[in-house]
């Protein structure tokens, strides 16, 4: 499977399942089965999936621990006209994984990059929560050690669109206990586990209810994501209108001026502003 393009070959960018074989769509099956090397987060993991669809394996690892080798590497095999698909381990390649470098240096090399989209944890966990999906930031994963999980959780406290996080299964505790500290329990969220397999769960509740539910309704078991509501308090609108301000003032001014007038004008505090200003 190779591309006309001046005689190079094609980047694939090719979705997985998350966990049920039977997402794997169609044509992601056709572009593994013919596609001319397929750089995989873990081989393994990918030779078992190869195995189900009855395809060849032509693997390569690439992970992050490898990246810098690696593209090279897979530009030089692009540049001879094979096809790469890219996949991770499970569900669309990039999302908290390896790869953009990967598909910027084919890009700049003049390679065609072609998404074969198909299943996405954040996605399938945002269609099921109930919260406002109209806006929504993916965070991926939070910081593991606790300053610096709190300091980003600090600067999200007053976002206003559904947030959606993924995390290890060992620290859910830990994480759900800093999003209640610093979001307080009231607001409203989802887990998610186990999605597409057998034991999947999707809770839904404040976000003290369900730290409440941990260990007993919801197992410590298998990958989460996590949903939480946006800020709709007055305080989140107050500051969509610091950092509307903040932007006229400083395309005129210098910062540290806008950030005073910024200050003086909304009747918030210097400190918080500057804060709130960098998220």
């Amino acid at each position: 499977m190779t591309s006309s393009r001046a005689g190079r070959g094609t980047l694939y960018v090719v979705a997985t399942p998350i966990g049920n074989l039977e997402d794997l769509s169609p044509r992601a099956r056709a572009v593994l089965a013919k596609t001319d090397v397929i750089a995989a987060e873990d081989t393994r993991h990918t030779r078992g999936l190869l195995s189900s669809i009855s395809a060849e394996s032509r693997l390569i690892a690439y992970h992050e621990h490898n990246e810098e080798q690696r593209v090279p590497e897979l530009l030089a095999r692009l540049a001879a006209g094979d096809s790469v698909s890219l996949v991770s381990d499970a569900g669309t390649p990039l999302i908290s994984d390896p790869g953009w470098r990967l598909v910027r240096a084919a890009q700049d090399a003049g390679v065609a990059v072609v998404p074969v989209p198909g299943p996405s944890a954040a996605i399938a966990a945002l269609c099921a929560a109930g919260l406002p999906t109209d806006r929504f930031a993916f965070e991926g994963f939070l910081p593991r050690r606790d300053g610096p999980r709190d300091a980003r959780l600090g600067e999200l406290k007053h976002e206003r669109r559904t947030l959606v996080f993924y995390e290890a299964v060992h620290r859910i505790p830990a994480t759900l206990a800093a999003l209640v500290a610093s979001f307080g329990g009231e607001r409203r969220a989802a887990l998610a586990r186990e999605l597409t397999k057998i034991h999947e769960q999707i809770i839904v509740g404040t976000l003290a209810q369900l730290q409440a539910q941990l260990d007993h309704e919801i197992p410590l078991l298998g990958e989460f994501v996590i949903i939480v509501a946006g800020d709709t308090s007055e305080t989140a609108a107050d500051v969509d209108e610091a950092q509307r301000v903040y932007a006229l003032l400083a395309a005129e001014v210098e910062p540290n001026t806008a950030l005073k007038l910024t200050a003086a004008i909304t009747g918030l505090a210097r400190n918080d502003l500057y804060r709130l200003l960098r998220t």
